[in-house]
């Protein structure tokens, strides 16, 4: 890639353009459409082009993955796991700038985009290492039965992937899908496709023609293709909730199974014996600005017993205060620009209302002079809103979270727990049963103790939301177990 950002603020040197085709049955495909990718830290550049699918080409790819998996799903659990792991090393020559183009594309800053790829394979070989656990059976004894209970893996699977951290994402299912046997086709997103286009694409390059399959384009021309399909046994979908209702609309036709990561509005409670040194205001910063606050488990909600309150909003004061805003690949940035103006200009029009219905707003970090056309927003701490505000009942997804003060613990399981969400939720004391018993009514899949970040997650641990944040889980033997039937073989038992 020839680029570089030496300058706050400005890259130096332009990028060069990057192009994507599809990937279907072994083969490179050309479309007659294109994506034109814009960078969200300077909209006026384009990034590259990926193809756009049509109808039939989506169709296609169905089609190839069906044919596929009659002979991947009879090889052994280990063989499948030993040729997907196998695919890693094509990736590492690439990892430099298949980053440098997430970052362009995405807008995040680039050691996040290294981690992105990190990850991806980290999860890679945490699934491959389950693969002695697909072939698993377990038997109920007689009489009057003897009954064996084993796995089956459910055919093709489309995993429908988001803009934010797409291939750390796209591995939560990947990998799992794969190792128990099913074939796949990958979506990436239409905002944010070439880095997760060429990754894909190397994995598949390694795999038998049509087991792993990359088509990219607009929603509305290959969504139903790829979901309302009889074909297809199963979408995986990480998104908002209204993407994740209209993919259960879409799979009702056909009763195709769905699994959703549909975001979060997770609660903090930080009670009044926590530790609030400065590296535990640092996990806690992390947890809710890392990404430009475009994560979905970040904290979105900050409840802080009375005593401890000034305490949090200093400290967190003083962390944003060191915050540098800029383009992603510009080594001095911290906090690069939202993804999109349309989410920029949703932040703001919450905070602003915020503000309208009283609560204090601390504003930080300037815009770079030349980046003014980019997506960005400054960083905010919203302060004591009115519960009922906007910035309190919705997931922001962007750089501002509110912190309300509580006096009984009480109180504020009841306010972390009065939300549509339930993604994740952390608790922060240093008495570890206190931290157990409120961790447990903590309505969520996932609680942290004393850390609220996705650099902090237990990837062996199954991870998915209640309510409204989605249903199905991801990785761990669950995760696994997503991509399987069961299969029970009753035999009459000896008198």
């Amino acid at each position: 890639m020839a680029s570089s950002a030496t300058e706050q603020g400005r890259v130096t040197e332009e990028p060069t353009e990057v192009s994507t085709d599809l990937y279907v049955d072994g083969r490179s495909i050309g479309t007659s459409d294109c994506l034109e990718i814009r960078d969200p830290g300077r909209p006026s550049a384009v990034v590259g082009y990926a193809a756009a699918a049509s109808r039939e080409q989506a169709l296609a790819a169905v089609v190839a993955a069906q044919r596929a998996f009659p002979d991947w799903a009879a090889r052994t659990p280990q063989e499948r796991a030993d040729q997907v792991l196998a695919t890693l090393g094509a990736l590492e020559p690439h990892h430099e700038a298949d980053a440098e183009i997430l970052t362009r594309e995405n807008g995040k800053i680039r050691i996040e985009s290294k981690i992105d790829l990190w990850v991806f394979n980290h999860r890679f070989e945490l699934a491959c290492g389950l693969a002695d656990r697909v072939d698993e059976v377990t038997v109920l004894d007689g009489p009057p039965y003897r009954t064996e209970v084993s796995y089956t893996p459910l055919g093709v699977v489309t995993i429908i992937v988001p803009f934010n951290w797409p291939l750390a994402i796209l591995a939560a299912s990947l990998p799992y899908a794969l190792v128990a046997g099913n074939t796949v086709i990958v979506k990436p997103p239409p905002s944010a496709p070439l880095a997760t286009a060429r990754v894909v694409r190397r994995v598949a390059e390694a795999l038998p023609p049509g087991v792993l399959n990359v088509v990219t384009g607009r929603d509305a021309e290959i969504g139903e293709a790829l979901v309302r399909n009889e074909g297809v046994a199963k979408v995986c979908f990480t998104g908002s909730p209204g993407g994740g209702r209209r993919i259960m609309e879409m799979a009702a036709g056909t009763l195709t199974r769905v699994a959703l990561e549909l975001g979060g509005n997770d609660p903090a409670l930080i009670l009044e014996d926590a530790r609030l040194d400065e590296e535990a205001l640092g996990r806690l910063f992390a947890g809710i600005f890392d990404s430009t606050g475009q994560i979905c488990m970040a904290a979105k909600r900050i409840y802080v017993h009375r005593s401890r309150y000034d305490e949090v909003v200093d400290g967190l004061s003083a962390l944003l205060e060191r915050t540098v805003l800029g383009h992603g690949l510009d080594e001095q940035t911290t906090m690069g620009p939202l993804h999109s103006a349309q989410q920029r200009d949703f932040v703001a029009g919450l905070v602003e209302e915020a503000r309208t219905g009283g609560a204090e707003v601390r504003t930080f970090g300037e815009i770079p002079k030349g980046l003014e056309d980019g997506n960005f927003l400054q960083p905010t701490l919203v302060l004591d809103p009115d519960p009922s505000q906007r910035v309190v009942t919705e997931e922001q997804f962007g750089p501002t979270v509110p912190i309300l003060p509580f006096d009984d613990v009480e109180d504020a399981i009841a306010a972390a727990n009065d939300t549509w969400a339930g993604l994740c939720s952390s608790v922060w004391t240093e008495d570890p049963q206190r931290a157990a018993e409120v961790g447990a009514r903590l309505s969520s899949g996932y609680t942290w103790v004393n850390n609220h970040s996705a650099a902090f997650l237990d990837e062996r641990a199954p991870f998915g939301g209640l309510r409204s944040s989605g249903l199905g889980r991801e990785m761990g033997i669950e995760g696994l177990r997503e991509f399987m039937d069961t299969h029970s073989v009753s035999f009459p038992a000896p008198a």
